[in-house]
């Protein structure tokens, strides 16, 4: 009879570690995966500069802004020859593709210069805020699906 009430306390105990294990992790999960989307912003945010940048060097070797992400990219596979205006090299080809860190970038010319947007791909699952910034180099940030704009906030 002692080992029966042994096993039923073991068993309780086993149940109550379980439960209690179960709790801490869907408490966690949803902290983490926040986290994950902040990093992936920073990161975007980042990216997003990154362009402004090589357009700032696209303007000073070739004379205007580039009009499209492949032509701060490299060379397409099997090209050789010098850098030049149709792929100057600036940025690294995962960016040049328009799809990187679960954003789309999108580079648009304008008349004052260009438009460079980052909108996740699957808003408030790959990330939370999308990102613009043109040749004044700011980076303004929506936290909503609807893609940022001039007049939306600095990121910060």
């Amino acid at each position: 009879m002692e080992q029966v009430r042994k096993r039923h306390h073991v068993r309780g105990f086993s149940l109550l570690v379980g439960a209690i294990t179960l709790v801490i992790f869907w408490m966690l999960v949803p902290r983490s995966c926040g986290d994950q989307m902040a990093a992936r912003e920073i990161a975007v945010l980042r990216e997003v500069l990154r362009i402004n940048t090589a357009q700032a060097q696209y303007r000073s070797r070739f004379g205007k802004f580039a009009s499209m992400l492949a032509q701060l990219g490299p060379p397409s596979t099997g090209v050789t020859g010098p850098p030049g205006p149709a792929a100057a090299d600036l940025i690294p080809a995962s960016l040049a593709s328009g799809e990187k860190d679960g954003y789309t970038f999108i580079l648009t010319a304008t008349s004052q210069g260009y438009t460079v947007n980052a909108n996740p791909k699957i808003h408030n699952s790959s990330a939370r805020r999308t990102f613009y910034a043109d040749q004044n180099m700011i980076i303004h940030q929506n936290w909503s699906a609807e893609p940022a704009n001039a007049g939306s906030p600095e990121a910060k």
